[in-house]
Formats: structure tokens, sequence, C-alpha cells
């Protein structure tokens, strides 16, 4: 005979079947603000399609799948041959197949391609994460590759194509492609100038041959591989092809995997070139500028994915709270609750809203913006990849012990949040970046500080925030211990700026009182009481 020992309730349903895109108010309110009000109905269209397949039961099945399906490297063939390939499980096909044909890694192609390229790179990786180091790498080669016109007529139709084409095969024979990255060495890390991979001359024009080692290498069974390596002239850029166009492979030993903390689903390997051919991207010895533009984009989709943690952090713990009782009410309507919410709600803002002003930036293209970025990317990714682990773990105990558990997706946020800050370059090496700029373009600080000049006298806060930086930036002493003082300062005035110009005004209000007027504690959940709180978690609700 059957019993039962409890009724199940105050459960909360599971955030799926809405429209991830259309949901988000932020994020649809950059696209519309910046995108070319011709282009705007497509846009929305296509966002609104992707986000409610993110927001599905089966895409959200796909990522749970891929996500406890890590790859798996063969070296060899059943028959001892050396293949060096790594299988994916088929959730993660789904998942990459979507992005590309999606458009995400077809910005270069389209107008105002950058700018919707970033708003559904911020929808889909909300799904999963790990598949997109592919979408990023194959995105940002592009610029790379247009350093040598002839290479880029070659390989640019394939990068931005829609067309995922699964498998190693020459990639004339493709009818799209995927790149990957290579780097960093064992002794080096971000210090790719002792690099000691080697570069030999070959006798056709341009081509050589590798040999040395890669510490990480992204995305290892991509079609193509952008790679430093030391030539004759000094460290150079150059292009390594997975498969020769007479369709043998080309050296490329896959040694082993990543034991990674988060970022399962995705393959990072360390690799061994022996005799690999590649050809020469740009000059010799001019690696490091060569590939410096693939490294700004990449930079920004760390704050594009750090945002899109937060975001997915952020709705879990709204919608919980939206429908879990405690204390003889809804949580969201408790006063503290809404606190901690609320400032989250900021954070998750703060993060879209400047990650989606630097993408308009790569689509207007003018001198003047590639000047503010210079700055303002290092800036971004600097700050917003570092609030984003922070912000997730408080998010987390919204749920309580609920989102401690993996079935909540809650865990898997956690071990992906502090990836986009160590990846394409650390906290210090960002910052560095920021002084590097400071004091050799000179104009990259002018049109940093001619953007934010837009807010002056909107708000007393920001302007004195505004007047606190100004000051930081004429004092040299000691400027390099202070750089990511300095670093956060940039971001958060810059984040203010923005907010005051395009956000409601109790949202500009509660982050200008909270980041810029110091009325703030150390932790989340401590927003002055007297703000329009209510309004601003409600402005992150997740409801279509």
């Amino acid at each position: 005979m059957a019993t039962g020992t409890h009724a199940v309730t105050n459960q909360v349903p599971p955030l799926v079947g809405y429209d991830v895109f259309g949901a988000d108010r932020v994020l649809t309110e950059a696209v519309e603000r910046h995108l070319d009000p011709g282009l705007l109905d497509e846009a929305l269209d296509e966002l609104s399609a992707l986000g409610r397949t993110a927001g599905s039961v089966q895409a959200q099945e796909w990522g749970v799948l891929a996500n406890e399906n890590p790859p798996r490297l063969r070296t060899h063939d059943r028959y001892g041959h050396r293949i060096d390939e790594v299988d994916f499980h088929p959730s993660w096909h789904r998942l990459l197949g979507k992005g590309v044909s999606a458009g995400l890694t077809a910005a270069w192609a389209r107008p105002g391609g950058h700018l919707r390229r970033a708003a559904g790179f911020l929808v889909w990786t909300q799904v999963e994460a790990g598949h997109g180091c592919p979408l990023s790498m194959t995105h940002a080669a592009v610029p790379a590759l247009r350093t040598d016109p002839e290479l880029a007529a070659e390989w640019e139709p394939r990068l931005t194509s829609t067309v995922y084409d699964q498998g190693l095969r020459p990639a004339s024979q493709k009818a799209g492609v995927l790149f990957g990255m290579g780097m960093t060495e064992k002794q080096g890390g971000s210090d790719v100038r002792a690099n000691t991979t080697v570069a030999r001359p070959l006798a056709e024009d341009g081509t050589y041959e590798l040999t040395g080692h890669k510490w990480f290498c992204s995305a290892p069974m991509s079609d193509g591989f952008l790679v430093l390596a030391q030539a004759p002239g000094g460290l150079t850029c150059f292009l390594v092809p997975r498969v020769l166009e007479d369709g043998t492979r080309n050296v490329f030993l896959i040694q082993r995997l990543k034991d990674k903390l988060g970022n399962r689903s995705n393959a990072s390997s360390e690799i061994e070139f022996d005799g690999t051919w590649a050809r020469r991207v740009g000059d010799e010895g001019r690696g490091v500028r060569t590939i410096i533009e693939m490294v700004a984009v990449t930079r920004l989709d760390c704050a594009l994915g750090a945002a899109s943690l937060m975001r997915q952090a952020v709705a879990q713990a709204v919608h919980h709270c939206t429908y879990r009782e405690a204390f003889g009410g809804k949580l969201i309507d408790k006063p503290l609750m809404r606190n901690v919410l609320a400032d989250l709600a900021l954070e998750s803002e703060a993060a879209t809203t400047l990650s989606l002003r630097l993408a308009a930036a790569y689509d207007d293209g003018s001198e003047q913006e590639r000047a503010f970025l210079r700055i303002a990317v290092p800036a971004a990714k600097y700050w917003v990849t570092k609030r984003c682990t922070p912000l997730v773990v408080e998010a987390s105990e919204c749920l309580g012990g609920n989102g401690y558990v993996e079935e909540s997706g809650m865990p898997r946020l956690l071990r992906e949040s502090p990836l986009n800050s160590i990846w394409e370059g650390a906290g210090n090496v960002q910052a560095l970046d920021i002084l590097r700029a400071m004091q050799r373009e000179p104009h990259a600080l002018n049109a940093y500080l001619q953007e934010i000049g837009r807010a002056r006298g909107a708000d007393h806060r920001l302007d004195g925030a505004i007047k606190n930086l100004l000051t930081e930036l004429a004092d040299l002493d000691g400027i390099e211990g202070r750089a990511r003082r300095l670093a956060e300062r940039i971001a958060l005035v810059l984040q203010g700026a923005l907010l005051v110009q395009y956000a409601p005004p109790e949202v500009a209000d509660a982050f200008c009182a909270s980041r810029l007027g110091g009325d703030w504690g150390a932790a989340f959940g401590t927003l002055p009481h007297s703000l329009d709180l209510a309004s601003v978690v409600e402005r992150a609700r997740p409801v279509s």
C-alpha cells in the first residue's frame, strides 16, 4: 500500500520556456539604443528567436549534458596511428552549431554586426558558457588576418560563415571554419616575448616549420590556429591549419586536455609542434602587434561572458525569490532580500550596459571610438570580470541550500565565474595595459574623458567621482602600484556615466549613491534603504 510522507509545496518552478533576450530589459534597451533604426526590426526578431531557444527546455538540457560529459582526448586510433582528436558530446555540437548559425562568428560580415553579435553572445552563452570559447576565437581571428590581405581574402569568408561544418578536412572543402589560438607557454604565461617555439623559414615565401610547445591552446578541434613563435626576425604571428590542403593532417600533437575548475564542456589543451607547417601573418618580429587586435576583441568577449553569467545568476535569484515564501510572505517582498536583489541587479545592469556600449564602438569604427576602446576595453575586462564571482556567490545564497545543489545550475555558474578574469590577461595585465595606453596614446585618454564628460552635471556624486579620478590621473607617484585602483575607478566612473545617461532614474541614483557616493557596505545588500529598490528589482525580473 502506497503511503505519502509529505506533500511538495513552496518549491520554485524552473526558469524555462521564456525569451532570454526579450525578458532582459537592459539588453533590449541597449540594442534599441545603439543599433541603426533601419536594422532594428530584423535584429530584434533574430535575437528574440535566439532568446526563445536559449530559454527552452531542450537548450537547457543541452547545456547540462555538455557540462556533465566533458570532451575526451584520443591521441591514437585502434591501429596505433596518431590522430590527436577530441570527442565532444552531441549537445556540445548542438550548442556550437546554433551559435554559429545565429551569427556569433559573423560580426565582421554585416552592418551593426558587433552589437548584434554581442547581444546574441550574451544571450546564448547563458545556456552553457563553455562553447563560447571557439565562437570567441573565431570571431577575434578576423582583425589579425586582415594584416595580410591575401590571407584575409582566403579565410575571412569561412570564418564569418553561419554554417557549422563539423569534422577535420581541408579548409577549402568546408562551408565554415573555426579558429583557436596558441600564445602562452610554460615558461612565459602572459609574457609572450619569452616564448621559445621556433619558426624556421621554408623555401616557399611566407611558409615556416614550427617546433615547440603551447601550454594553453584553445579549441584544439578547430580548423586553424593563430600562434606566436620566434622567427629569425623576432616574435612573429603564424596561421597553423589543422589539415593541409592535400588532405594530410598537420603535425599538431595534443599532449593532454586541461582539467579545469569550470568551463568543463570546453577543451583547453597542451600541444606540441614538431615540424608543423605554418603561414606567416604580418611581418617577422611584429607578432604582438599583429595579434593584439585579436586579443582586444577576446577581452571584450571576456566582459560579455562575465555579463552573461551575471545576468543568468540574477535572473535565477529574482525568479526564485518571486515564488519562494518564507516568514509569512514572498522573499522578493522582504526589505532585506529586496536590498540584496537590487544590489545584484545594479551590478548586472552596469556590466551589460558597458559591454554593449563597447560593442557599438566597434561598429562605429571611427578614430575617436577606436581611441576610446583602447582604455575602455581593458578597464571593462578588469572590473566586470572581477565583479562576476562575488555576484554569483551572493545570487546563489538567495536560493539558500538549493543554490548549493547541482540541479539548480548555480554551482556551474560559480565554477565558471572566475574564468573571464583569468583568461586573455589577468587583472594585473589589464591594469598595466591601461597605464601603457595613457602613457603612449594620449588621444585614448582624451577619448575616454570626452565619453564620461557627456554625463557631467547630471549627478553630483558622478561629478565628484570624475573630479577625484582626474586628481588620481594627475598624480604619477607610484602609479604602477596604484594601477588596479585606477582601473577600478576608470571602469566605475564610465559605468556611472552610462547609467546616468541611459538607465531609469532609480537605477542611476542607486548606482551613484553606492558605487560612486560611498554609501555602500563591503557586501551586496547594503544599499541605502531610502532608494527605490522595488523598481530596480522589478526591472531585473525575467518576465517576457
